[in-house]
Parts: structure tokens; sequence; C-alpha cells
């Protein structure tokens, strides 16, 4: 058999030949099945019930002159169902005009055939169909598959990312090892504040789906510059000195600066650390300008970095410390509200209370277990000690 004669599967192609007339039918029929798989239909009713049903046609020749649904009007209903609209039709007619010619042509037909029929020429023309419907599927599958592969490498370029952020972030986390889940918590208290906040006209035009992702890639490395600064001041269980909280309040500018070098170091812009920049350079910047490490005030302040800054005090306030127990959060939503316009911008304030259970839904299920905290606890005491 010639592999022209087959479709995709390796099956003879499948032809729906539809005409009202019977004597066409078998024509028609007599001429193509010793070669393809052929179906017949004498009405345009029948026609797109064998059209849409197994064997799927690999070629339609769509007589025109019918009654009741003319070809016209079968061919507008095989385009409009997904599941027949990429079936390539051949109309045949008696009308031999080119303006009906032409008409077939601009609904989509991909080729006309007139009557009385010349085997030779049906022949030819199913071939030639038959042929570009195999390239065609061919290119489809293979830009299914290039799609797919991307889709896969992209996914895995993203894992990689997400990983290596989580990995800088737990850097940090081993210099400072009692905050336990901080970060996971953090992460997504910032993406709650900011799915709250996507819909005011203030930030809708940022708060994106893929600006609200970014955000909370970004989070996680709020505090990275904490790498920098000694364990007898990091750790210090009880309250710093005046001279120890001038060194503490550099984390923020040693956090930006080494996300800057990354960004430098990077052969093409990274966009999510334009954003952890910002937050690991003002989450302690507050509204009223009384924040580090700038004073900045108001919308001055980074967006991203004032949904940090509300993040992060909440966390720290329900969090066991070593200097502290945990507070209830009835009073962490109290001692938040109370610094609306002060501390945090008051529409993140608002969108906090507006997710108060999301956020007592988050603080569960990542709070930090009891072993957790003690093996923290030791850890702190050790290096306290050295």
């Amino acid at each position: 058999m010639n592999s022209k004669t087959l479709s995709l599967d390796g099956e003879k192609a499948t032809l729906l030949i539809v005409d009202d007339t019977p004597e066409n039918l078998t024509i028609l029929g007599e001429l193509l099945q010793s070669t393809y798989r052929v179906r017949a239909a004498n009405s345009g009713q029948s026609a797109l019930r064998i059209a849409a049903s197994d064997p799927k046609p690999d070629l339609i020749l769509l007589d025109v002159m019918m009654p009741d649904m003319d070809g016209y009007v079968v061919f507008a209903h095989l385009r409009e169902d997904p599941r027949t609209r990429d079936i390539p039709v051949i109309f045949v007619t008696a009308l031999d005009t080119a303006i009906n010619e032409q008409y077939g042509l601009e609904l989509g037909a991909l080729d006309y055939i007139t009557k009385p029929l010349r085997p030779a020429i049906v022949l030819a023309r199913v071939h030639t169909q038959l042929e570009l419907k195999r390239a065609r599927d061919w290119l489809r599958d293979q830009n299914t598959f290039l799609e797919t592969e991307i889709a896969r490498r992209m996914a895995e370029n993203q894992l990689i990312q997400d990983i290596s952020i989580h990995a800088l972030a737990r850097l940090a986390e081993t210099r400072d090892p009692e905050t336990g889940n901080h970060l996971r918590r953090t992460q997504e208290y910032v993406r709650i504040l900011a799915m709250g906040l996507r819909g005011h006209p203030r930030f809708a035009a940022f708060l994106t789906d893929h600006n609200i992702q970014l955000l909370a890639k970004s989070a996680p490395l709020h505090d990275i510059g904490k790498v920098g600064i000694p364990d007898h001041i990091l750790l210090k269980p009880g309250k710093l000195s005046p001279e120890e909280w001038v060194i503490m309040k550099t984390h923020t500018k040693l956090g930006s600066e080494a996300i800057e070098q990354a960004e430098r170091d990077a052969e093409h812009p990274v966009e999510f650390l334009v954003l952890a920049k910002e937050i690991a350079h003002y989450h302690h910047e507050r509204w009223d300008g009384g924040g580090y490490p700038e004073g900045l005030a108001g919308d001055a302040i980074p967006f991203s970095a004032r949904l940090m800054a509300l993040a992060d005090v909440f966390d720290a306030l329900i969090t066991r410390r070593v200097y502290k127990p945990p507070m209830p959060h009835a009073q962490a939503r109290a001692i938040i509200l109370a610094e609306r316009g002060r501390r945090f911008d008051p529409d993140v304030v608002d969108s906090f209370l507006a997710c108060g259970d999301e956020f007592r839904a988050i603080a569960d299920r990542y709070r930090d277990s009891d072993e957790a905290l003690k093996a923290n606890l030791a850890t702190v005491l050790v290096k306290t000690t050295d």
C-alpha cells in the first residue's frame, strides 16, 4: 500500500462523501474505496453526525446543492464544532462559475471540484489535500511537543530559582535559627495582603497575578542581610545597646547591596530581584517616617516593603522568641490596628483586618513545633555562650 494513502496513525485515510443523490455517492464510493476508508452521508444532518463520530474523517467531499441544508450551511456547522472544525473540506458541485468557486474558498474550503466528476481530477485533488493534512498534523504535533518541552523546562527553571531563593533565605536563618517557619509564614502573609488589595484603585494596576507571585517569591529574602550581623548582636536575648542597635539596623542595607550585586552579576535582568531588593532595604520603614534606614514616609516607601513590614511585625508578635512568649492573635491584631497610619499604610492594615481568618490559618498551618523551638533555643544558647 502506498504510504501516501495513510493517515498519521498508519491506517487508511478516512473520507466522508456527502451528496443527496445516491448515484453520485455510488460513483465517488467506487472511485475511492479501493484506496481509502469511505463513509457516506446523503444529507447535511447525517454528514454532521458522521463527521463528529469515530473514525473521524481525514477529509470531507461535500456537495453544495442539497435540500434542507446546503453544503455552505453544513460547512458553517462543521467550523463551529470543535470536534470537526479542523477537518479539511473539498466542495463538490455542478455550480461552475468563478463566483461560486470564490465564495466556497472564501468560506474556508481547501478546494473545489465541479461536476461531472472526472476520476483523475478527483483522485489528484484528494491525494493533494490528504498530503497537506498530513503535513499540517505533523507540524501541529511538533508544535505541541515543543510547547510541552518549553513548559517543562520553564517549570524546571522556575523550580531551580525557587529552591535557590529559599536556600539563600535559609542561609540567613542559620544565623538566626529561632525564627523557624518565619519565612514561609511571612511569604504567605504578603501574598494574602496583596490579593486583598488587588481591587483597590491605588494598587489595582500593579497587583496583577504575575506581580503578586513575584512579591511572594521575593518576600523570603527580606532578612538576607542578617548574615552580616555578628552573633553577639543578632542572637542577644536581651535589649540591644544603642551601639548594637546601630549595627543591627545595617542588615537592611547589607541585604539590598547583596541583591544588587546579584543583579549586576546576572547576564539578564531578573524580575523578582527588583522587588526583593526593595523589600530587603525598606521593610523597616514606617508610614509616619520614623523607620530606617532612610526614614521614608507614606507612598515614598515602596509598596512591596509596606506589605512586608506588616507581615514581619505580625509574625514577630505571634511567635515565641528567646526573650518573649507568643502573643495571642487578638492582641497582635489590636497592636497592628493601633499602628494604622503610624507604622503601617492604612490600606495595608485594612487588608490585614479583612483577611484575619486567613492569617490565622497560615499561622496555624506553619506553626513551629515544640521540638523545633527547643532545638532552635539550644542552638541560640550554644552560639551566645561560645
